[in-house]
């Protein structure tokens, strides 16, 4: 089969090109990464021809036998005539001397000037420097590049195709270097499946530094320390798994790792002279048996490596662009049993903030250990706080009091999560340092603004991103702006806990008093959870005023299941047939059983028993049975009780007899998706009629008289839930009423806030099955 080049573009009118990319790439080196490049673009029909440059003959000979060469030679006048792409593949020590000889290539006319030059080398500085001294004026095509990959063996014979596939190149183009040549290497590295980012060199150095050189570093040392000591037989043969595992990679190429620790000489003695810093303070730490330090040490490191691949500040925690699942559902009719529904994410979230500003111990048990809520986690250990756990819900966090926290290093990453980035920009607004606050594709582009605006009211430097007022936010230190936040009292246009929140946790640290005035009620968890941390808090109607100067004091904290997941469960049971379903201790704020109203004026039949309180919040078992909805007109001073269970009531709606009508919603339009939209969206799908309006939604519900919830209402189909968690959980439940299977898509955020919906919903009737993007490609 010949090999396809359908995804080369013509770089003039950026439409698929019948030509390869190169008319004669030439490799410099047939170690495993030149000759897997090579076998790549073989495979990939990239070049016209591959030629090569070893003096390891046998690996010339057998390229050309193999078919992946068309020429080689162990001299580069031999065979680099017409070439376009010169891949130097050589080590870091060797590459002045290709110089040399690439030079006198051009001098002689065997190439042309504007000849592509690049290498695959791991540092960067002192291959430009050895280009300066060969050319003196940089040719315009030489642009350095380094491939992030590797295998355990090396050579000619180790070769593959597919070992740049998912895997990151760091390009570092030059002043000199032409914009198209940057732009055909781009090319090519991402046809043999990489992804391409741009750095320059010595920041390139610097990072490798500390990410490849030094562990490399440490692993020759640990090996040979270990092998010097007098019972060295006894030292390998019992050594673990994890020695194994670490020193691996001194099995690499003395050699090699010799010239690499040379050539960046300056960025791995800074890398090894911080290591020491850190491993001194390891020893100081266990010699002063400092268990509370130790421990965040290395919980901090813990939770760094399991999330390593979402704390890079381009991926999100759950990375919609690299991944994707699916729901399959299957109508059922009927959902029965008793079931206890997973901690309330308001709360979890407040719990890690309230606890780390504490004095004392703080113990959290029923922590929400959603993806929302483990971003909120992180962002604290990042600034220096200690937290053991979560381990079944259980946390111990060792609070730093109202100023002891510490810059972070990185960005803050909130993942997904509009209430972390918000409550804790309050937060940080009154921190004595710098901070930035990033979020996924989906959260950056949620507004920031109705935090900013009034934050800067008392004093915050806080800057948004572009037009729109997004994230990224950066905040600036109080050290920097000379003069403490001061209090205000502010009228909220439209009622948001989350902007109250994070007015009144910058009030914490304000001069004098910091009051909220909300149109409506909205969710009191901070207000509540600010006194149960011993922080006064002054409630006049719908005013809510704190003081600055205040202190916070640990305790414990008992999270009660999170109303907002059990909305779910409660409108599955109301429209469905013959059906009984009790959620164990669900939290009933009277801020958030909007829900319960809403159901309850549509004669949902819901009773609660053992009612009491659990952490400073009231908390009840929610029994929902078969109901005969009704439509109704919602009231707008609910609205704010049940922003986050609309979703599920346009459900709960559709299988209702009659009109519902929802005005004063147009908060819903800015959550993770325009929820109204993309619902309406949904219900057309499955063959709902609604209508949408500017800030609500008409929805004409399709129940007849039928009192068991027998008849269907939605058809099958496909629905695109936008990757907001709320809209496919939703959809999941019409599927009870449906006809046919509903697909949904994009479901992967479900995580967010309800770890094992799927298979909760599944131990009480439902049929739910979960396709991952892998399962379905």
């Amino acid at each position: 089969m010949s090999p396809q080049n359908n995804n080369i573009l013509d770089l003039n009118t950026s439409k698929p090109s019948s030509q390869p990319l190169f008319k004669q790439v030439c490799v410099i080196g047939l170690g495993l990464i030149g000759a897997s490049l090579a076998q790549a673009i073989k495979d990939k029909g990239l070049s016209a021809r591959i030629v090569a440059v070893d003096r390891h003959e046998p690996s010339i000979v057998e390229g050309i036998e193999q078919g992946l060469l068309d020429a080689g030679s162990g001299t580069l006048n031999d065979v680099v005539t017409g070439s376009d792409l010169i891949v130097i593949a050589v080590p870091v020590q060797a590459v002045q001397t290709v110089f040399v000889d690439i030079k006198a290539a051009m001098d002689n006319g065997l190439i042309a000037i504007d000849c592509i030059i690049t290498d695959v080398c791991s540092t960067k500085a002192n291959i430009i420097q050895a280009a300066k001294e060969v050319f003196t004026i940089l040719p315009i095509g030489f642009i350095p590049a380094h491939p992030i990959a590797g295998a355990e063996d090396s050579g000619y014979h180790a070769r593959r195709s597919d070992l740049f596939s998912n895997h990151s190149v760091i390009i570092c183009e030059l002043p000199t270097t032409d914009i198209l040549v940057t732009m055909r290497l781009k090319q090519l590295w991402e046809a043999v499946g990489a992804s391409v980012i741009p750095m320059d060199a010595e920041r390139h150095d610097k990072i490798l530094a500390h990410t490849s050189h030094l562990p490399h570093l440490l692993a020759f040392n640990l090996v040979e320390q270990l092998a010097s000591h007098d019972n060295n037989l006894d030292m390998f043969r019992y050594a673990a798994g994890g020695f194994r595992d670490f020193t691996r990679i001194a099995a690499s190429d003395p050699k090699m790792w010799h010239d690499i620790f040379v050539a960046n000489k300056s960025a791995v003695v800074g890398a090894l002279d911080e290591y020491s810093d850190y491993l001194q303070q390891v020893r100081t730490l266990i010699i002063n048996n400092d268990s509370t330090a130790l421990m965040g040490l290395l919980g901090r490191a813990q939770a760094a490596r399991r999330h390593f691949d979402h704390m890079l500040a381009s991926t999100p925690y759950t990375d919609t662009s690299a991944m994707s699942a699916s729901y399959i559902i299957s109508p059922s009719q009927t959902v029965t049993g008793t079931i206890a529904i997973p901690g309330d994410k308001s709360i979890s979230h407040r719990s890690i903030m309230l606890g780390s500003l504490a004095t004392g111990v703080t113990h959290v048990t029923g922590f929400l250990e959603g993806e929302d809520a483990l971003a909120t986690l992180q962002a604290f250990r990042d600034m220096g706080v200690t937290i053991e756990g979560p381990d079944k819900g259980e946390l111990t966090i060792h609070g730093v009091g109202m100023y002891g926290l510490k810059p972070s290093k990185t960005p803050l990453y909130m993942g997904n999560s509009g209430t972390s980035m918000r409550l804790l920009s309050g937060i940080l607004a009154a921190q004595r340092f710098d901070s930035v606050l990033i979020g996924d594709t989906s959260l950056n582009k949620r507004p920031m603004e109705r935090i900013a605006a009034p934050l800067r009211e008392m004093g915050a430097v806080i800057r948004s991103t572009g037009t729109s007022g997004t994230a990224p936010l950066s905040i600036t230190g109080r050290d920097n702006v000379g003069t403490p936040l001061q209090g205000i009292h502010y009228d909220m246009p439209v009622a948001s806990a989350q902007v109250k929140s994070c007015l009144l946790l910058a009030g914490l640290w304000a001069q004098g008093t910091t009051t909220v005035t909300q149109p409506e009620i909205s969710r009191d968890h901070t207000e509540r959870m600010l006194s149960a941390f011993g922080y006064p808090v002054d409630v006049d109607g719908n005013c809510i005023s704190v003081k600055g100067g205040g202190q916070l004091t640990g305790g414990n904290i008992a999270v009660p299941a999170d109303i907002s997941s059990a909305a779910f469960f409660m409108v599955a049971a109301a429209i469905s047939k013959n059906s009984e379903l009790t959620l164990t201790q669900v939290g009933i704020n009277p801020t958030r059983t909007g829900i319960i109203d809403i159901l309850k004026l549509m004669q949902a039949d819901i009773t609660l028993s053992n009612e009491t309180h659990v952490g400073g919040e009231p908390v009840a078992d929610i029994t929902i049975r078969s109901s005969n909805l009704i439509g109704i007109n919602i009231p707008e001073h609910l609205v704010p009780l049940a922003i986050d269970e609309f979703p599920v009531l346009f459900v709960a709606a559709s299988c209702a007899r009659g009109r519902t009508v929802l005005t004063g919603a147009k908060e819903l339009r800015v959550k993770e998706s325009d929820r109204i939209a993309v619902m309406a969206e949904g219900l057309q799908t499955l063959g709902v009629k609604c209508t949408v309006t500017d800030d609500g939604m008409i929805i004409e519900g399709q129940s007849t008289n039928d009192r068991d919830n027998a008849h269907t209402v939605f058809g099958g189909g496909h629905i695109v839930s936008h990757h907001d968690h709320r809209i496919a959980m939703s959809f999941a439940v019409a599927s009870l009423r449906a006809s046919e299977q509903i697909t949904i898509e994009g479901v992967e955020t479900v995580n967010t806030s309800f770890p094992g919906f799927a298979e909760l919903a599944t131990q009480i009737g439902m049929a739910i099955k979960v396709q991952s993007g892998a399962d379905s490609a």
